[in-house]
Order: structure tokens, then sequence, then C-alpha cells
């Protein structure tokens, strides 16, 4: 993978394994999203999700406090997912989650279910972060490199974040590939700390 896209490289593994009872949750919702024909409705709705949990700190603290109760937890979480027009399945599913104090779990829970989903179906998902939006041709450009690396289909999931200042940083299943700018940077001062 180093030579597809090429350059200097700190190559990682992922440190967040994907919990049993995730596991288990996404492969129930799976099976059902799969009985309803309706797959890629719920996958869309749990990218959405994963990408509104990343995008709010204040949503992960709500996911994650022990303060706020069951109740509270349910209306909220319906309610985010009513506004952003997700499919019933998705909202019965979270307010099950929620129901049985898992919803702390639910981005594990989409995670795993994507994860699955590609595959069953031949697809390797790449999680593309870059500090700013890619092109049309520069998106089109890493798909390609990616399939020729990993020899088939490529799911690629674009983000951005801004303080990776330049560059890009390409997760691939366990693997992570990280020539951004600022972990360059990073580099450089921990290698000058050390020489002082």
């Amino acid at each position: 993978m180093r030579s597809v896209v090429g350059g200097n490289f700190e190559v990682t593994a992922d440190t967040s394994p994907v919990s049993g009872l995730a596991a288990r949750y996404a492969h129930a919702l799976l099976e059902l999203a799969e009985s309803k024909n309706k797959l890629d409705a719920v996958a869309a709705d749990l990218r959405d999700f994963r990408r509104l949990v990343s995008e709010s700190a204040e949503l992960r603290q709500f996911l994650r406090s022990p303060l706020v109760g069951r109740d509270q937890q349910m209306t909220a979480l319906r309610s985010v997912l009513e506004q952003a027009n997700a499919d019933s399945i998705t909202v019965n599913f979270a307010m099950v989650a929620a129901r049985n104090g898992r919803i702390f779990a639910l981005p594990e829970m989409a995670e795993a279910y994507l994860n699955e989903l590609a595959r069953r179906r031949g697809e390797v998902t790449a999680r593309v972060t870059t500090a700013q939006a890619l092109s049309d041709r520069q998106r089109q450009q890493l798909e390609q490199a990616l399939r020729q690396g990993v020899g088939g289909k490529v799911n690629v999931e674009a983000e951005v974040d801004p303080s990776l200042i330049g560059g890009i940083v390409v997760r691939v299943g366990s693997r992570m590939i990280d020539n951004s700018l600022r972990s360059k940077l990073n580099r450089l001062h921990h290698a000058m700390k050390g020489a002082g």
C-alpha cells in the first residue's frame, strides 16, 4: 500500500478494535436491513450519523455521559435521527440500543455495520482525511490508485480536517497511512527534542 500513494509514511495499527457487543448489534441490524431490502438506506444513515458524531464534540459527550437518563437520551437521539431523515429501521435500531443502555456504542455499531456490508460486497472501505476537500479529479485518481493497491473495489469515504495543515491520511482496515503535514511536523519536533 505504501507504493500506491508514495512518500514517507507513518504506518500504525488501528488500536480501537470493534467490540463484540458492537459486532453483535451490527449483525442484527444487517440481517434486518437485508430482510427489508434497506441495506443501502441504513448504510447511508449510519454514514451520516458517524459524520455527525465526528463533527460534534457535544454529541460525542452526550453519547458517553452517564448523567443523562435513558428517556432523555432516546428523545434526543430520535430527534437527531429524524431531522437527518433516517430510515425507520435505523431509528428503531438506535432506540433499541439506547433502551438497552448501549447508546455509547452506537458509533462502533455503525462502523461494524458498514465494514461488514463492505466485506460481504467484496469492497474495501478507505477513510481518507485531507486538510481541504478533494476535487473530483483528485478523488478519481485516489480511488484508482487505491483500487490498484488493494486489488479490488474500494469505497472512498472522504473527510476534511483542517488541522492536518496539508497532505493526506488514509485508513484501510486496520492500517493507517499518515502523510499529513501535521504528522511530519510532529515527527520533526520529536526528532529535534531528541537531538537537543
